[in-house]
């Protein structure tokens, strides 16, 4: 028999076996549903390294679970339109679905060699209509619902993909200027290149109606790193203040105003309300366009500043001449239409007050309007007015009957003026989903000249994209017979909408169609979305945070509110994982420094990427791990080898009556175990309870850090005495169904070697034979035994003891112990501890041990009972035997006993002749 193991000569083998017998299908009734699912792969044309991670980490969980007993949903699709496939049918002459479709092969084919267990009888692929036209479906009801908007709006706009984006979509991004200084531009989040300004007709999905939700839920995702749950709280932008309406005077000299409301506006900081000199309000302010109706000067700017790119307008204003009334000094203040204010933040309108805010500082320069200090420092803080904002807290001036108050007090009371009221906002934005490109989900509705946007009817869903034409810009918009049509409601012509949606609209509720993916009446069965429901374990990388994982938060909840599901939240537990490094960068083909997946083989790259790191971590690639990771897969299949051999050739010599002693390392069957074979045994358990909690905790790379140890426990099992054959199998066939979820390919070949019935797939979790809660203390309790006696050995210089004598403490400094160590009141150890009689009747020595006890009260860690601790360092003396070459004897210390003071709880005392 080979002791090499081939993964190559055993995949497809063990892919038939797998897909034979449904491994992966999960049951149409589950008993105990779990849904393990990672972030669909965009169909860029290959499998890089990130997505092997991350999929590792879902097949490994996904695997465990199933042998756990549940029922496992574990789906894989394709996240399948966008802008990078158009991009890349382009450059290669041909069409964005015919590119996307051979993606799709290549990825599917390449995740089935690596092992990954998917039911594919559930794959999803957004590009086809089957697919999208759910999205329209789903589109159609949010309209109906008030949750679809249509308007103009100047929008980022990227030069290169010729589509809008929306501001999650944009990031800054720091680049050397000309001058060798650091400048910032906003730039798309694809391609990088500078993003512009444009005003355009757009669609909007009413994501802010959930914003106070959508913060307050964040609270109550506890399986969720704090990391996304901070950017998330960070992008919504919970702001608690208050809401000052100013009366817009009727008219001035030069400027009639409109018919118009008061202005309110919404400020953090209502102790400065004192010191607003003027009223600012966004281009996009109702009363800005009442403005610029009647003044051609403000017009003007208004349309300058929705053409120009963000940024470029800086601080700049214009007078509309009108003025608004103060609500608490009655003085007027000029009203001025400014570019920094933004048109969905707060209300649109910001009361100037230059002394105490720094964007108002500048405005107030620029236009030179008054700066008046109603703030005065407190402590060691200074002011440099005028010239410089003063913006913390203080004590309030020149504010009336409220001079000489904090800040925190006059907000308090403040509050209570007519003109004010408390208000929350919040920073988070509705969401562009209008793009001016091919590859998505058109939009389905027409424009009417009579009765303006209509949705197309459900019947005529999906609008299917039309045959792929090559054009600058637009296709769709290039296209007569797609853009002309009737009404849906009148009848009259009309032009199809040729925008297609954000492809985060497809990723927003993917997630449910696993659920049911060929139900046609609905995107998804509501019933069975509701028995699976939340998802159990979600995998993916935290620069979702603010796109798709918000996205989803907000998909479930309006779908919630339409009666399509119970549940409000779509993730139960998230696990981010980190990147994958080559030479301290991010692994990427433009860098050059990609490894293909299968370049290692499909098993030695799942086990090194799961062992090298925490999930959460960034770690780097490097050879030599990968060979260690090889070699781990080699040294068990060797053991498992090893072990049938021997045990087949004992069992020749014995029905040819050769012999009845094993031979050095071969089998013993004898039917009586000994200490170190019980050590074994409770290792074993001690093993699986270690693993198991790693496996529920993603800690895979602990999962193989336990697996090396139990493993190096084995091979010195093995050396020092004839391995016991029940013992040693139970060892072997344990490692192997421990290792399987993250090597599966290696454990169904260590299981089918070791004569195993079935698959080790679908093979029970192995279970402890007797109690292993306090097997971290066992642990622990070997480990420092065994550093305190090198530490001896080495001080001493003992190079080759006789004998170690390890002694444990008395039954009562178990007791003394256990009542320091729970102890209500760390001042009053002592007396605590001396009030227990079958304490205080060893005297002084119970003193003296009570002292120390007091003294690190805060460090004591539990123990076990005293007769438990003798017998593990009994059963692990062949250990000290091992390594030390010397008789090892255990045994309860008495109080005459010289070594009786040093023993304790934990702690032993140590003798070595």
């Amino acid at each position: 028999m080979a002791r090499r193991y081939n993964p190559s000569q055993v995949t497809e083998y063990w892919q038939h076996v797998w897909a034979e017998n449904g491994v992966y299908d999960c049951p149409e009734s589950p008993e105990n549903p779990t849904y393990v699912l990672g972030m669909f792969p965009y169909t860029s044309g290959a499998l890089h390294m990130g997505h092997v991670r991350n999929y590792a980490i879902t097949d490994a969980y996904a695997r465990y679970r199933r042998m756990c007993g549940d029922d496992v949903l574990h789906p894989m699709g394709w996240d399948a339109f966008g802008l990078p496939a158009e991009n890349a049918a382009f450059e290669r002459d041909t069409d964005p679905e015919s590119w996307t479709r051979t993606c799709i092969e290549r990825m599917r084919d390449e995740l089935e060699r690596m092992g990954f267990g998917y039911d594919w009888s559930r794959e999803i692929t957004t590009c086809d209509p089957e697919y999208y036209r759910w999205n329209q479906w789903l589109f159609t009801q949010f309209y109906d619902e008030g949750l679809v908007d249509y308007r103009g709006a100047a929008a980022n706009w990227c030069p290169d993909c010729e589509t809008v984006l929306a501001d999650a979509q944009v990031y800054d991004h720091e680049f050397e200027g000309e001058d060798g200084t650091t400048e910032t531009a906003e730039v798309c989040w694809r391609c990088e290149t500078p993003v512009g300004r444009r005003e355009l007709d757009q669609w909007f999905l009413s994501i802010t109606d959930y914003a106070a939700e959508l913060h307050a839920g964040l609270d109550d995702l506890e399986g969720w790193p704090e990391g996304v749950r901070d950017i998330q709280r960070n992008w919504i932008g919970r702001q608690e203040g208050a809401r000052v309406t100013f009366e817009v005077e009727a008219e001035t000299a030069d400027a009639a105003a409109p018919d118009s409301d008061p202005v309110d506006v919404f400020t953090t900081r209502l102790d400065t309300l004192f010191g607003a000199t003027y009223l600012a309000l966004s281009p996009g302010h109702d009363l800005a366009a009442e403005i610029a109706t009647e003044n051609p000067e403000v017009a003007e700017y208004v349309d300058g500043v929705r053409a120009a790119d963000p940024g470029e307008s800086g601080m700049t204003g214009v007078d509309t001449g009108l003025t608004a009334t103060h609500p608490l000094t009655g003085e007027t203040v000029p009203i001025y239409v400014a570019a920094y204010v933004l048109d969905d933040v707060g209300t649109g309108a910001v009361m100037g007050v230059p002394a105490h805010n720094e964007r108002d500082h500048t405005f107030a320069a620029a236009q030179d309007l008054p700066v008046r200090q109603v703030i005065e420092p407190v402590g060691d803080a200074t002011a440099d007015l005028p010239d410089e904002p003063h913006t913390e807290d203080g004590i309030l001036t020149a504010s009336g009957e409220y001079d000489g108050l904090s800040s925190a007090a006059a907000r308090e009371q403040l509050r209570g003026h007519d003109a004010v009221e408390s208000d929350v906002t919040y920073r988070l934005r509705d969401w562009l989903i209008s793009r001016q490109r091919y590859w998505g989900t058109p939009i389905p509705t027409v424009h009417c000249g009579d009765c303006g946007p209509v949705p197309v009817p459900e019947d005529e869903l999906p609008v299917e994209l039309p045959e792929y034409v090559q054009t600058t810009g637009n296709p769709l918009a290039e296209n007569d017979e797609f853009v002309e049509t009737t009404c849906p409601e009148c009848g009259g012509p009309a032009e199809r909408e040729t925008d297609t949606m954000d492809t985060f609209v497809d990723s927003s509720w993917y997630f449910l169609r696993y659920l049911s993916p060929d139900v046609e009446g609905a995107p998804f069965d509501t019933e069975v979305a509701d028995e699976w429901l939340p998802v159990d374990a979600y995998v993916g990388g935290e620069e979702h945070a603010i796109l798709h994982l918000l996205y989803i938060r907000f998909f479930t909840r309006a779908l919630a509110d339409l009666g399509l599901l119970d549940t409000r939240e779509p993730v139960e537990q998230l696990v981010n994982q980190g990147t994958v490094l080559k030479n301290g960068r991010k692994m990427s083909k433009s860098k050059g420094n990609a490894i293909a997946p299968h370049e290692y083989g499909a098993e030695t790259t799942r086990l090194f990427v799961l062992s090298a790191a925490h999930p959460r971590q960034d770690f780097e690639w490097t050879v030599k791990n990968v060979k260690t990771a090889y070699e781990f897969q080699q040294e068990l299949y060797g053991m498992v080898a090893e072990f049938t051999e021997s045990v087949a050739r004992s069992a020749t010599e014995r029905s040819s009556g050769e012999g009845t002693e094993p031979r050095d390392g071969e089998i013993d069957t004898r039917t009586e175990s000994q200490p170190h074979d019980a050590y074994l045994e409770r290792e074993i358990d001690r093993t699986i309870a270690a693993v198991t909690t790693e496996y529920d905790r993603f800690r895979f790379h602990q999962v193989v850090g336990e697996l090396r140890r139990f493993a190096s426990l084995l091979r010195r099992y093995r050396d020092y005495e004839s391995p016991y054959k029940y013992a040693y199998s139970r060892a072997l066939r344990t490692l192997t169904a421990l290792v399987a979820p993250i090597a599966p390919y290696l454990g169904e070949e260590l299981w089918h070697l070791l004569g195993e019935a079935g698959l080790v797939a679908t093979a029970d979790w192995p279970t402890a034979l007797h109690d292993v809660d306090a097997f971290r203390i066992e642990r622990e309790l070997v480990r420092t035994t065994l550093d305190d006696v090198r530490d001896i050995t080495e001080v001493v210089d003992i190079d080759d003891p006789e004998k170690i004598e390890i002694v444990v403490a008395q039954d009562w400094k178990y007791r003394a112990y256990d009542i320091a160590r729970t102890a209500a009141d760390d001042t009053a150890v002592v007396g605590q501890v001396m009030d227990d009689e079958r304490v205080r009747n060893h005297g002084e020595a119970a003193v003296d041990f009570a002292a120390s006890l007091g003294d690190r009260r805060a460090e004591l860690e539990p123990t076990m009972a005293p007769d438990r601790e003798r017998e593990v360092l009994t059963q692990a003396a062949w250990l000290f035997e091992d390594e030390f070459g010397a008789v090892a004897t255990v045994r309860q210390a008495e109080d005459e006993d010289d070594l009786a003071a040093k023993a304790e709880p934990n702690r032993p005392a140590i003798h070595i002749h």
